[in-house]
């Protein structure tokens, strides 16, 4: 049986200000194109289906196309929610949706959802593991010693009784880790010590018993521990700091036990993201301008501020996001200790001291004033201030 391996789709996500419906959609196409050229016979959905809890009208419709091509295409497709979902929204139809051979598992409910399918070497159970919290586990496992995510899941799994002797495949969306390090993540997703936005650790070797883990939530594509504990990673680059991500899809192939085979699809988007930095007028130069259409983040490195230099840059390449600088006034600004630097001061003088650093010059007593109005709107000085 071959199995394709998504994650992380944040359908109706932006980037910036712009909208990436038409790039999800396109994305979404390559995708039903590779389950066609290589007879996949289900598709695996690791959970952050939508961008947020309460998703637009626009990101609805496009899921509802592409689960509608699967199943049109007599495609089996399981779908889990991820921390970014709304477990209500998605798993609204569940029941209709089984009978187009589309298994969803939304929320954790005291029983790990599991499917079993036939192919030429039997049966394979699939298991459906929602995002969990320890506390939501906690609630329907009360005799289990929870103290943490790994144990909560732990805990799902143990009570599941996975048999190993089995061909098993589970989908989560959690943050798994390896034995010696954490996985590499992007900028989409935030990381503390012990955890990833609010998802804490959960090590690889609670799946054991199964022959391929599909994960979500991180959004670089990489296996974890093992070839078979894999995160798909996010179709699209959705931050800075994927720029340099190769995007792909793990196509598995599965035959008898303990034969499974990972093949990666590379995706192409419609609009590639790069990182170009230099001075505005090197970078603008006709010999340097290549792919104009792409997402640009832009470091410029002129000692100046360029006056409206989004507006320049948006004349040539009109899907700029950001641009910031990297120059000696920013580098001396590194440097300074902020630990203590509203210490003893007032307002006037930290506005005074900021754009000093920042212009090289003095700011106004008008551009003083602006500053004023604007602090009391945001609370930061009273209004007798």
């Amino acid at each position: 049986m071959k199995f394709l391996h998504l994650g992380d789709l944040h359908l109706g996500k932006s980037l910036g200000d712009f909208d990436l419906i038409r790039d999800q959609k396109f994305i979404l196409d390559q995708i039903l194109e590779i389950v066609k050229k290589q007879s996949v016979d289900a598709v695996l959905i690791a959970g952050d289906v939508y961008d947020r809890a309460v998703p637009s009208e626009a990101a609805t419709k496009l899921l509802d196309y592409f689960l509608s091509s699967l199943a049109e295409a007599g495609i089996m497709t399981f779908v889990i929610s991820g921390n970014h979902d709304s477990d209500e929204r998605l798993n609204y139809g569940s029941d209709l949706f089984e009978k187009n051979r589309i298994y969803i598992s939304a929320k954790y409910e005291g029983t790990l959802y599991k499917k079993t399918v036939t192919d030429d070497y039997g049966e394979i159970d699939i298991y459906l593991l929602p995002f969990v919290k320890a506390s939501q586990v906690k609630h329907f496992l009360p005799d289990a010693k929870i103290e943490n995510y790994d144990d909560a899941v732990r805990a799902v799994l143990g009570q599941a009784q996975v048999d190993a002797a089995r061909r098993n495949v589970i989908v989560a969306h959690q943050f798994v880790i390896g034995s010696s390090e954490d996985p590499v993540i992007s900028g989409s997703e935030g990381v503390g010590v012990q955890s990833v936005g609010l998802v804490e650790k959960i090590g690889y070797d609670c799946f054991k018993d199964f022959d391929y883990v599909a994960l979500g939530h991180i959004h670089s594509p990489q296996k974890i521990g093992r070839e078979e504990v894999r995160y798909s990673g996010s179709p699209l680059k959705y931050s800075l700091s994927e720029v340099a991500n190769d995007k792909s899809v793990p196509v598995i192939t599965m035959e008898e036990k303990g034969k499974t085979s990972i093949e990666l699809i590379p995706l192409k988007p419609v609009r590639d993201m790069r990182h170009i930095k230099g001075e505005l007028k090197q970078l603008l130069k006709k010999e340097n301008v290549t792919d104009t259409e792409d997402f640009i983040y832009a470091t410029l490195t002129d000692e100046d501020i360029v006056n409206d230099a989004m507006g320049i840059f948006q004349q040539i390449y009109p899907n700029t996001v950001k641009i910031d600088y990297d120059n000696s006034h920013t580098k001396e600004l590194d440097q300074v200790d902020i630990s203590k630097i509203a210490e003893n001061r007032s307002f006037e003088e930290l506005i005074t001291d900021f754009y000093s650093k920042i212009y090289g010059c003095e700011i106004s007593e008008e551009e003083m004033d602006i500053m004023r109005m604007v602090a009391r709107e945001a609370g930061v000085m009273d209004e007798a201030d």
